[in-house]
């Protein structure tokens, strides 16, 4: 330590007067000192200020500028010397030496950057703020073949693309290219992971999923997938997972969906189906996320219903009745939920049996199953009486649709039971749904979907609850008293937030329970009459006009 005490000491003149021999001697003295016991040196550094002193030495034309870098990279990874080195001023004279032709000053200062940087992202937005990214992808393409430096960029470019600012920036240069000229070079697996890390962040953004297509990642993945499908070493596996993911990530964005679909003929397109029926359980899921991915417009979906794709989802799902993957009953799921949305795919996946093989699922205890099984049912049968008429007197069905309405641990899978439920009433219009609902206790839900906080649900709610009453009335009577529906409609009409269209649906309902004399009386004892002349002077005029209808209806009948 007084060799080092010294060596400081002697570093404080030379700073002072220019001398690069006597400097470099003192510079090997430190980096010596910090490779024996870097927390120990870097405290001394600390103690006799020695950090101050280092701007001026990081001279781009000087030979001590890289051992003065390395140096910094060395202090800097300790965190206590992280702040040091910022209040120092270290940060600008090394963002200026990113410039540099030297390619060790180049590495130096990329590791003196990124130690200071560490774990900080307001200091990396700074660095951002800089144009570091620019520079930096510059430096990737110019030097390439020299291996310490390339990793630097890459290391550098994982933690920048954490950050959501530095997006727009890496959008404007060409690293779509540079990443996929590297990766087509690389044949160590260490080297592509650390690419993939680097994709992965950066393919979150649209504008970078399109340049990464037109780059020709996609070939670069599909070329991974082969050649580590049947591999049975854990590198060929985590390679197989990281590239299926991130093709699934650049489907999700429309404009690279749409150029990798090629009107349902492209190459890629083709080459994820063959995914599905694959022995592969992380193909499988690829496979079907990436046809929920494409299932994203209407277009899509007709092509792809018409090419047979829902016939290779059944077959997939058929093979994990048994097996039991859950994510791959939940991606293959959302996919045939996509493809069921067009009017024209609803009849064709009918006659199929998708609703026969979804319903094998209903005995899932898994909440995400659960919830893409009740929402491709919903999709299938809407406009659709016979299939909604079929699947609504499934006393199963809605039983297991009343038991998870009550899911209160699940909100999505409460949503959409309470969902089905309403729409097996609203498209099948059938009195034996209504009277399947009734006997398997769902009148109480729909009352309180009723209530809900989204007015669709409400709505939805309103209008089964309306068919219930139409249809089947004496059989609900008992259910309608003991849930407090003429209460909860009192409400929906006394609040100013209520949606026209509630309103409206609310006095349909009204007048369709006075037929009952329990639900008679409930409606006089709560002075309806009162809430509903108010109404006659909504601005809707078909609220008003249904306010006149009722009033004249509920003065009828006082």
């Amino acid at each position: 330590m007084d060799n080092l005490s010294e060596a400081l000491e002697k570093l404080k003149l030379a700073s002072t007067d220019s001398t690069t021999d006597r400097a470099e001697s003192c510079l090997d003295c430190l980096l010596k000192a910090l490779a024996n016991s870097n927390t120990e040196a870097s405290m001394k550094i600390q103690e006799m200020d020695i950090l101050p002193l280092l701007p001026t030495l990081l001279n781009p034309q000087s030979s001590c500028t890289p051992k003065v870098a390395n140096i910094i990279a060395e202090v800097a990874k300790n965190e206590f010397m992280r702040s040091p080195c910022v209040d120092a001023g270290l940060i600008p004279p090394l963002v200026q030496l990113l410039n540099s032709t030297d390619q060790e000053v180049l590495l130096q200062t990329g590791r003196a950057l990124g130690n200071i940087c560490y774990d900080s992202h307001s200091l990396q937005a700074q660095l951002i703020n800089m144009g570091v990214i620019p520079t930096l992808v510059k430096l990737l393409g110019i030097h390439s073949r020299n291996t310490a430096l390339t990793e630097m960029c890459l290391i550098a470019f994982g933690n920048l693309a954490e950050l959501e600012s530095s997006k727009e920036q890496f959008a404007s240069t060409n690293i779509a290219e540079e990443l996929v000229h590297l990766f087509q070079k690389q044949s160590e697996h260490e080297k592509k992971e650390m690419i993939f890390e680097v994709l992965a962040p950066l393919a979150e953004n649209d504008v970078i999923k399109l340049q990464l297509v037109e780059a020709g990642v996609v070939e670069c993945l599909l070329e991974v997938v082969a050649h580590t499908v049947d591999g049975e070493r854990e590198e060929d596996v985590a390679q197989l997972k990281t590239a299926s993911d991130l093709m699934v990530l650049l489907l999700l964005g429309d404009e690279s969906m749409q150029k990798l679909f090629e009107g349902g003929k492209g190459s890629v397109f083709q080459r994820v189906l063959s995914w599905i029926p694959s022995h592969n359980h992380q193909l499988q899921l690829a496979g079907a996320l990436a046809i929920a991915n494409f299932a994203r417009n209407d277009g899509n979906c007709i092509h792809m219903v018409d090419a047979g794709i829902v016939q290779k989802l059944l077959e997939l799902l058929d093979r994990h009745v048994e097996e039991g993957n859950v994510t791959v009953q939940h991606a293959a799921l959302s996919a045939l939920r996509n493809l069921a949305i067009p009017v024209v795919n609803k009849s064709k996946m009918l006659s199929a049996g998708v609703a026969d093989v979804v319903l094998k699922f209903l005995q899932s205890e898994m909440p995400p199953v659960q919830f893409k099984l009740l929402g491709t049912l919903r999709m299938l049968i809407d406009t659709q009486a016979e299939a909604a008429e079929q699947l609504g007197t499934n006393g199963k069905l809605v039983e297991r649709l009343v038991e998870w309405c009550e899911a209160k641990d699940h909100a999505g899978v409460m949503g959409e039971s309470n969902r089905l439920l309403s729409a097996l009433i609203r498209h099948s219009k059938s009195k034996d749904v209504v009277r399947t609902v009734i006997q398997g206790g769902g009148v109480k839900h729909l009352v309180t979907m009723a209530t809900s906080e989204h007015m669709i649900m409400q709505n939805e709610a309103l209008v089964a609850l309306g068919l219930i009453a139409a249809l089947d009335l004496a059989a609900a009577e008992k259910d309608f008293v003991g849930s407090s529906l003429v209460s909860v409609l009192h409400k929906l009409l006394s609040d100013e937030r209520s949606a026209p269209e509630i309103k409206y649906n609310s006095m349909i309902l009204i007048c369709a329970v006075m037929g009952s004399e329990p639900l008679h009386k409930e409606v006089q004892n709560l002075a309806f009459i009162d809430v509903v002349s108010k109404l006659r002077a909504h601005e809707n005029k078909t609220v008003s006009h249904q306010a006149s209808l009722t009033e004249q209806r509920l003065t009828a009948q006082s």
